[in-house]
């Protein structure tokens, strides 16, 4: 298993405090998700989920999540330069996190029904 930089924790060496400094923005899990559950890896594709993510931001995270170790580009053409979007190891990890949030969701939450996903 290979890990992340210890240094992207920013507060303390609590393994939540840690996790979050990695990835608790409001955007990072999401980004994850539409890779893993829904097949998404293009910019275009992240574009057209339903948060409406603006592109600055998408930029910035997708960028951010491959410095952390979460995400790896493969360039898909050339000229000019587009990239699709993967998991490594340490972002496919995420996947359980992201199951039980949407159970807690769906168990708690009124009106919430997790979706079908992709394989």
């Amino acid at each position: 298993m290979k890990k992340i930089s210890r240094s992207v924790s920013k507060r303390s060496s609590c393994p939540i405090a840690t996790t979050l400094d990695v990835i608790g923005d409001k955007w990072s899990l999401l980004v994850i998700r539409d890779i893993r559950l829904f097949g998404r890896h293009r910019n275009k594709d992240f574009q057209q989920a339903g948060e409406g993510i603006p592109t600055n931001i998408l930029a910035d995270r997708l960028k951010t999540l491959v410095n952390k170790g979460l995400l790896e580009k493969h360039l898909y053409q050339d000229n000019p330069p587009r990239y699709e979007y993967y998991l490594t190891e340490a972002g496919e990890g995420l996947l359980p996190v992201i199951m039980s949030m949407a159970v807690w969701a769906e168990n708690y939450i009124k009106g919430i029904k997790i979706p079908e996903f992709k394989d």
